[in-house]
């Protein structure tokens, strides 16, 4: 067992080899790469593309894709964070819906 970063115990699942994880998930990693090309795309051939040069949302999948290429592990949790807003101790508590 071991404690994670919530402090629950948890057993260790060890990583699968680095070949099986490509040869699982590379077909999906392809797919997924094309997708978000294929919407830059269609972003860069529409009408007023220019007025976007400052969208924040661009930006933020601009970020995306430079966590992707940095070979350092961790690139899920840094996209994550890049998508995320930061806390706000004034947040509501959402109420159940009935």
């Amino acid at each position: 067992m071991s404690t994670n970063r919530n402090g629950h115990e948890s057993a260790a699942v060890p990583p699968i080899p680095a070949k099986a994880a490509l040869d699982a998930y590379f077909l999906e990693a392809r797919s997924k790469l094309l997708d978000v090309a294929a919407i830059l795309d269609r972003v860069d051939r529409g009408e007023g593309v220019e007025a976007l040069a400052n969208d924040p949302r661009l930006h933020k999948i601009r970020l995306a894709l430079e966590a992707i290429l940095d070979p350092e592990v961790g690139r899920a949790e840094r996209i994550q964070q890049i998508f995320s807003l930061e806390y706000d101790p004034k947040w509501e508590v959402p109420q159940p819906r009935y």
